[in-house]
Order: C-alpha cells, then structure tokens, then sequence
C-alpha cells in the first residue's frame, strides 16, 4: 500500500550507526536514511497536491533550523535507538503536523506519547539487545553525535522502496 512520512535526515550519524542499521534495521534496504521521524504515516503520495505542500509549509513555518545531539541509548521492547536531545523541537513539529492533518496521528495513534528517535534495531528484541551493547561502544569510540535540522523531508513508498518526495526547508529566523 503506497504511504508517506515525514522524517528529519541524520547523515552525521551514518558514519557511528551505519553498520549497525544495516544488520539491524531492514528499512535501510527500502531506501531509508538514518533519520528522526516526525510524522508516521501521512497519506498515500498520490494524494499529495500542492494544497497539502502549501498546508505542511504553513504548519512547518513556525520552526527555526536547531542543533540536536545523538548520544543517549534507549530501548522499546524490540527496538534500540538513540535518543535526540534536545527531543521538544521534534514533538513540537510532529504536534504541528497532526494538528493540520488529524486523521494522520503520529504511529496511528498506537502510542500515548510522541518520543522521537533515530532507530538504529528493530526486529526482536534479542537483537536489540545486542544491538544496544554494539552501539555503546561504537558512541564511545565515536563520541556524541552532533546534527543540525534544516529540514523535514517528505519520503514516499509507491514502489517499494523510500524516496525522497518533498523537502520543507526550515527558515524562520530566531530574534
């Protein structure tokens, strides 16, 4: 079934994470960066007009590009990711996004609170556990990860594979 989502791009954290998303993380062979997901699922892209891009630009406007830091591990049941902090920025934009779009709640609503995360495992949680040892001292040799979001990219999966469908340059200006 084609869907979409909203996702800001990691590429800072490939070089630390890569491997490990590779063994761990199956959507990489869909085509899917390292990334923080603001809003999943969105509509099917065919449905994607240029009233809902002016729509997302609206809701997007409010947001200034920000620094963020990948450093802290944590863990759902059978997924291990890291953690972005500040993690506010990233609830705000999702809140945003399912203010304008409410029949698209962030996870279809299958969660009670919005926690932003780059997944690095997902699959069992045995493999999240030892993807969790393996990404703790991968982050220790590598240190924290540092990114800045300029954007949130609008992805789509009409053909089986992640593209890249829209980017929502972030351009509010702070003071």
């Amino acid at each position: 079934m084609p869907e979409s989502a909203f996702i800001v791009r990691a590429p800072e954290a490939e070089g630390c994470v890569g491997s490990l998303r590779r063994r761990f993380d199956r959507s990489v062979d869909l085509g899917v960066p390292a990334h923080i997901t603001v809003l999943a699922p969105f509509m099917a892209p065919e449905c994607v007009t240029p009233t809902v891009i002016r729509r997302v630009e609206s809701a997007l406007a409010q947001f200034a590009p920000f620094r963020f830091t990948l450093n802290t591990i944590a863990r759902f049941p059978a997924t291990t990711y890291l953690a972005p902090e500040p993690s506010h920025p990233f609830v705000a934009m999702t809140q945003a996004l399912f203010e304008e779009f409410p029949v698209f709640p962030p996870f279809r609503g299958e969660h009670a609170s919005i926690v932003p995360h780059l997944t690095v495992a997902h699959g069992s949680a045995a493999e999240a556990v030892v993807a969790a040892a393996e990404l703790e001292r991968a982050l220790q040799a590598h240190g924290p990860i540092t990114g800045t979001c300029t954007s949130v990219v609008l992805l789509e999966n009409s053909s089986g594979l992640w593209k890249e469908m829209h980017v929502f340059v972030l351009q509010r200006k702070d003071g």
